[in-house]
């Protein structure tokens, strides 16, 4: 098993951001966190990305225990195990394409030109290379980041709402590289709040008020219900009292009892209608 939490609890003051969770990934799995706004998909993929903390339980990662590793083997972690994708894409504005992905390597106190360029052929990017990221779209940049966090050969790549700034077909693009990585062995964890992208993963997860409620695998079973009222398309069902602001992006809804249907490579108008 690549990655295991155990009860794990993040606690800030009264508010409990993450609820005493449970999950196993298995290594080369595709895995979608779930939830609206709030429910903290966010704070746990901090903790699985080793930039958090948990308050309580434990995170075991490549069979390491989290909290018994000090700063050093922590920062060991960041540069060679994970590789992470924000939804901002945090390039450096007077570094060209390649450049900035090779900002990953200085970690290693070296840099390699031929592999970020490598990296940057296995996003589609190879032709970009020398170009600002003012000169670049917005999809181009987002795939710029996802060749920073491929550069170092991660066993785990952790995107936090990848295609949260794409138009459709960006979307698109970042997806099928995802797809690529999968059938590669990479594991990947995906947070997002968009119904299609969650879809194209093996499997999902969805998080309400910090807490696991609901898992299903991509073949529409559900592999564990926590609640009889089951929504993964981000939003609560049937919200038991106050509960977050609903997400402002306006995550698409579908019936608790609707299955999820394989995602179509080509399409998203099969999933949802936007």
């Amino acid at each position: 098993m690549l990655l295991e939490l155990s009860h794990v609890s993040k606690i800030y003051g009264e508010l409990h951001a993450v609820d005493d969770l449970s999950l196993e990934v298995p290594r080369g799995q595709w895995l979608s966190i779930v939830g609206s706004s709030g429910s903290g998909k966010t704070t746990l993929m901090n903790i699985i990305g080793c930039m958090d903390t948990a308050s309580k339980g434990s995170v075991t990662l490549d069979g390491r225990e989290l909290s018994a590793l000090n700063a050093a083997q922590l920062t060991e972690i960041r540069k060679n195990v994970i590789g992470l994708v924000f939804q901002q894409f945090h390039l450096i504005a007077h570094l060209t394409a390649v450049e900035n992905v090779m900002v990953a390597q200085y970690y290693h106190s070296m840099t390699d030109e031929k592999e970020a360029m490598e990296a940057l052929d296995t996003v589609g990017l190879a032709d970009r290379a020398h170009h600002l990221p003012s000169q670049l779209s917005g999809g181009e940049q987002q795939r710029v980041c996802i060749a920073r966090a491929l550069i170092n050969h991660p066993d785990i790549v952790l995107a936090d709402e990848p295609t949260g700034n794409l138009d459709e077909t960006n979307e698109q693009l970042v997806l099928d590289i995802f797809r690529r990585l999968h059938e590669q062995g990479t594991t990947l964890i995906v947070v997002t709040h968009d119904a299609y992208v969650a879809s194209c993963a093996q499997r999902q997860i969805l998080l309400n008020h910090g807490r696991l409620v609901g898992e299903r695998m991509n073949d529409g079973s559900v592999a564990r219900r926590d609640s009889d009222m089951l929504d993964f398309s981000g939003h609560d069902s049937e919200p038991d009292g106050p509960g977050p602001e609903p997400d402002p992006d306006g995550a698409s809804q579908e019936s608790p009892d609707q299955p999820v249907q394989e995602a179509d490579p080509g399409s998203r108008t099969s999933q949802e209608d936007r």
